[in-house]
């Protein structure tokens, strides 16, 4: 993978001088003075989850040759347990998809539910739902590494619909199921989609401008949820990163995760995300649609609440700006 660009977020918290001798003639004892600084550990964690797998062809990438790269690079990155939302509807005699996952879980990853076939929930009747939960239940019950957890396409649970978000929230009890939350989310899905038309137009792209921005607005999410979730719970959850299987997070992932390395996160499991009591707490609000973060704080009326590059027009300026080229 290439090396991280220079115009990359510099760390917010840099690493005091250890040691540090003053000593002037005449000025106090005549042996150096020893000022030592330290540093507090940080509280930050951070897990990883891709949505939507298998996915269908990205911009760069042959369908096959993502998965791998994608091991690869999480390998390299560190990051020894992600999760898997998986879309076993989309899997067909005809592809690889399901040995593809199966490679997942043998690199010690686990598969969770995202529906066989990515239902909408405001679109669909809550039976309808859950029935394509069920579908994609019995692919995955069975397999290798696989978690009882459940999470909405689209980050929908109803929107305002609050008897089908109920109906719903009761039916993934009766499956067992707990709602995989998200807080972090940058929506990589989007800049794909302008990288793949992009490409599509024969429009020339800076890779390396591409990684930046990539990896920076998802940094700056980061940043932004646990701001977000200090100033709601009065604490640090384990935040998880919303991504997708897409070819941009298998070319960039290592590169974000030393960056928020870099930045004192410490990458954790989604085990350990999942069992932090911020998994467990279901949000009573009239518009069930966001990041698990944003609609607590939406419950407690906390103020700043969307992270600004999650707007399409936005993100499409400075697509334009960044990464293409006349």
């Amino acid at each position: 993978m290439l090396a991280l660009s220079p115009r990359l977020l510099l760390p917010s918290v840099l690493l005091a001088i250890l040691l540090f001798a003053f000593w002037r003639p005449g000025d106090g004892p005549s042996e150096p003075v020893t000022v030592l600084a330290t540093v507090a550990p940080s509280d930050k964690r951070i897990a990883f989850s891709f949505d939507d797998a298998p996915r269908g062809a990205g911009a760069f990438l042959e369908p096959d040759e993502r998965p791998k790269l994608l091991i690869e690079a999480l390998q390299t990155a560190g990051i020894e347990q992600a999760a898997f939302f998986v879309n076993p509807g989309r899997i067909t005699a005809h592809d690889n998809d399901a040995a593809d996952i199966a490679a997942y879980a043998r690199a010690g990853h686990v598969l969770a539910n995202h529906t066989a076939r990515h239902s909408k929930l405001s679109s669909v009747s809550a039976g309808a739902f859950l029935a394509d939960i069920d579908a994609a239940e019995t692919w995955l019950k069975d397999k290798p590494n696989y978690r009882p957890w459940f999470r909405f396409p689209y980050l929908d649970e109803g929107q305002k619909d609050k008897a089908k978000r109920d109906a719903v929230r009761a039916g993934l009890k009766q499956r067992g199921l707990m709602n995989g939350y998200v807080t972090v989310d940058a929506s990589d899905w989007h800049m794909e989609e302008m990288a793949i038309a992009a490409g599509k137009a024969g429009k020339v792209m800076d890779w390396n401008a591409l990684r930046d921005l990539f990896v920076e607005s998802y940094v700056q999410s980061a940043e932004f949820s646990d701001d977000l979730a200090r100033r709601t719970l009065g604490r640090a959850p384990v935040q998880v990163i919303l991504l997708h299987e897409t070819d941009l997070a298998a070319m960039f992932v290592d590169d974000l995760a030393a960056e928020l390395k870099r930045q004192g996160w410490a990458i954790v499991s989604a085990d350990e995300a999942y069992r932090d009591p911020i998994a467990h707490m279901e949000p009573d609000i009239d518009f069930a649609d966001g990041t698990r973060t944003q609609m607590l704080a939406a419950e407690r009326n906390i103020g700043n609440r969307w992270y600004k590059r999650n707007d399409q027009k936005l993100a499409k300026k400075l697509f334009a700006e960044r990464v293409l080229r006349d």
